[in-house]
């Protein structure tokens, strides 16, 4: 964690600009201009595939396990034997 704090005090310096037209308003980040970003270090790839990885384990295992969050938790009732009635269908000898 001191590492992470350490190396954003670091980089402070190097996110101002000469102009202050080429600093993000609310964007936040290094403002680049007709050039690609930085590419991430190894690390940070790394952090971000665990964290996908563990979010689609997350996702997937609560499918299997849990489907009554998508499906409901009650069984869907049989329409076969709901009668007229309840259905609304007046009887066959009403006019």
């Amino acid at each position: 964690m001191m590492f992470a704090v350490r190396q954003l005090i670091r980089t402070v310096p190097a996110l101002t600009r000469g102009f202050k037209t080429s600093v993000p308003r609310h964007g936040g980040g290094a403002w680049t201009y007709r050039t690609a970003p930085e590419t991430p270090s190894k690390l940070t790839l790394f952090q971000a595939e665990v964290l996908g990885a563990f979010m689609w384990w997350w996702i997937l295992y609560h499918l299997i396990t849990e489907p009554e969050h998508i499906t409901g938790e009650f069984p869907y009732p049989d329409p076969s034997k709901w009668t007229d009635q309840e259905l609304g269908i007046p009887p066959d000898d009403e006019d």
